[in-house]
């Protein structure tokens, strides 16, 4: 419940209820998701076009083809860096699907990890930091 100028109290509704969703966490959450997004969208161009940035590791487990590598990481960056958008919009749907597409980003770079080692771990640190932040408990919000 909010007061007003004239004394008297009403409760928050509609749009106001919902923008408040998208404050603290979750808005930390929609920066990361779309910093995430963006950087893995450029991993994925420089993947793509093979311009030496990035050394094929033999025998690794998971080899696909550097530039199998960059479409994946190019569009997955696009998927995530929208679901961050979709974040500040307060909707339950958007926090479920960023919670997924974290999910998917943090194995995408887990597997990654023989291409850029240190980028991965960090852009695996910040997907278990947007979960954490979209997963924990809310409390009401009042003032």
């Amino acid at each position: 419940m909010t007061g007003n100028v004239s004394g008297t109290r009403h409760h928050r509704t509609g749009w106001e209820a919902r923008s408040a969703w998208a404050t603290g966490w979750t808005a930390a959450a929609a920066v990361l998701m779309i910093f995430g997004g963006i950087m893995a969208i450029f991993e994925g161009i420089a993947a793509i076009a093979g311009d030496g940035v990035f050394v094929a590791t033999p025998d690794f487990t998971y080899a696909f083809s550097l530039t199998g590598w960059g479409w994946l990481h190019l569009l997955l960056g696009i998927v995530v860096t929208a679901a961050g958008l979709a974040l500040f919009t307060g909707a339950i749907w958007a926090r479920a699907v960023a919670v997924a597409l974290a999910g998917l980003s943090m194995v995408a770079h887990f597997v990654w990890l023989p291409y850029a080692p240190v980028w991965s771990i960090v852009l695996i640190v910040i997907d278990g930091f947007v979960i954490w932040a979209l997963c924990a408990p809310r409390r009401e919000v009042s003032s």
